[in-house]
């Protein structure tokens, strides 16, 4: 089982392997987007092993993100 966190895509290299970095919080990633070719700056993506998996819309995200800083309250 893996957890996926959404991430928003800061910025795009479309060199010969498209490329973002992603902010996870005050974390940035470099992350692949072979696999979602429509993804633009602003999008939240999910990521695994260094690989955009999907695009999620902001309201989907902020809901995550929510539920997942409760749950850090909770002590969960």
């Amino acid at each position: 089982m893996c957890l996926a966190i959404p991430g928003e895509i800061r910025t795009i290299a479309d060199d010969e392997l498209r490329t973002a970095r992603v902010a996870f919080g005050a974390v940035m990633k470099d992350v692949c987007l072979a696999y979602v070719p429509e993804a633009r700056v602003g999008d939240f993506v999910i990521v695994h092993a260094g690989f955009a998996i999907s695009r999620l819309d902001r309201d989907a995200a902020a809901r995550t993100l929510a539920y997942l800083a409760e749950l850090d309250e909770d002590g969960a």
